[in-house]
């Protein structure tokens, strides 16, 4: 079969439609422009971006080169002094006065709980738990290097100049003694100049809404360049397509990474973390309160002992503290001392009290709990939750 050649209207010979036509506003139809292809370029930066640094060898991009293990002190380590032994001490039992307040407080704070047990019930007995609360804090200094960039705006450039200071050389300001706060510092001589990974050096990227063709298919007409028949589109004046609105016709958009600089400054930064680590434990008392209570309440501070390192207590009438003690500060040392610098720890006791309440309410017995310097309450088993019920 033979084929023969179509001159009309954009079309190419054997009647295959020219992908560049684009028709008069008196053509009878209307072409699509080609689209461009999509050239971005890669999200992550190349590993040849970043320069061989002596001392900063494990140093990536993004993810960080993990925590760096703090180089070995100088000094002797200073080692701990016991504390003074404490007398024991117990906080007197609350009258029966505050534990009727505390449990009328806490009914009145429920929508659907009656009043009357705390009117009408008779307090037949109170029993006073005082709970040891043991807390360890190892305030520690953790590094942190990874590669990072930013546009060059003239920034100096000082790769090389000397070698950089080690990751531990670097001197940072601490906070207070066990508060959590952060620093970044651009390490020295480690920046240099590199084209952008991203737009290659362009400064700029394919537009991703008309992939850099710079306009789009008509919205209205759908591409047909008329309406309803032989009706021109008055949208795009019968081209098929309209000017894109993100790039503004032109294809491409400032490159979101350099800025339009085409270069980048590419640098180690080093994070800086100081973080509070603190551990409870909190001694049994056999009362009934569920343990979980007592994390929301204070207590009163019995013993406080604040050094580099400290001492596991000694002289506490609680074996159990003296075994908490003992513990938490083994596994503190171990835990910290490998990955991060101890600058100070902190161990501190508080007596909690907990008085359980006993009281007899139409002649059945009922419980609860007053609790912390807050006078916390918990009954679980209220007798009394709806108030419709209550004669």
């Amino acid at each position: 079969m033979d084929y023969k050649p179509i001159m009309d209207h954009g079309r190419s010979s054997y009647g295959v439609p020219n992908p560049g036509y684009l028709p008069s506003a008196e053509g009878p139809s209307a072409m699509f422009a080609p689209p461009a292809p999509d050239s971005q370029g890669p999200s992550a930066p190349p590993a040849s971006m970043f320069d061989n640094m002596p001392g900063y060898e494990g140093t990536v991009a993004g993810g960080g080169g993990g925590f760096l293990p703090p180089p070995m002190p100088t000094h002797p380590t200073p080692q701990p002094q016991p504390g003074s032994e404490q007398p024991q001490w117990n906080i007197p039992s609350i009258s029966e006065a505050t534990a009727r307040e505390a449990f009328a407080l806490w009914v009145s704070s429920k929508c659907c709980y009656s009043s009357a047990p705390v009117k009408d019930g008779v307090i037949t007995n109170m029993e006073a738990f005082n709970t040891y609360r043991y807390r360890l804090e190892t305030f520690t200094e953790s590094r942190s290097t990874e590669w990072s960039h930013e546009p060059y705006k003239g920034q100096p450039v000082d790769a090389y100049a000397q070698p950089p200071p080690g990751p531990w050389d670097i001197p940072a300001t601490a906070p207070s003694y066990f508060t959590d706060s952060q620093q970044i510092i651009k390490v020295p001589y480690t920046s240099s100049m590199k084209s952008c990974h991203v737009c290659m050096g362009m400064g700029r990227t394919p537009c991703k809404d008309c992939t850099g063709a710079g306009n789009k298919v008509c919205w209205v007409c759908n591409g047909a360049g008329f309406r309803h028949g032989n009706e021109r589109c008055n949208h795009c004046f019968g081209r098929g397509r309209e000017n894109c609105h993100f790039c503004h016709g032109q294809g491409f958009k400032q490159c979101p990474t350099c800025h339009g600089k085409q270069q980048l400054l590419v640098y180690i930064n080093l994070t800086v973390k100081w973080t509070n680590n603190s551990d409870n434990y909190v001694v049994e008392q056999c009362s009934g309160l569920d343990l979980d209570n007592l994390s929301q309440v204070s207590g009163k501070e019995v013993f406080r002992d604040s050094q580099y390192l400290v001492y596991p207590v000694m002289g506490f009438p609680d074996p159990a503290v003296v075994n908490a003690a003992q513990r938490l500060i083994s596994e503190h040392q171990g835990r910290f001392s490998q990955t991060s610098r101890i600058l100070q720890q902190r161990q501190t006791i508080e007596l909690i009290p907990v008085t359980k309440v006993t009281y007899s309410w139409k002649g059945k017995t009922h419980i609860y709990f007053v609790y912390g310097n807050e006078f916390k309450v918990n009954a679980d088993n209220y007798p009394a939750t709806c108030c419709c019920t209550v004669m």
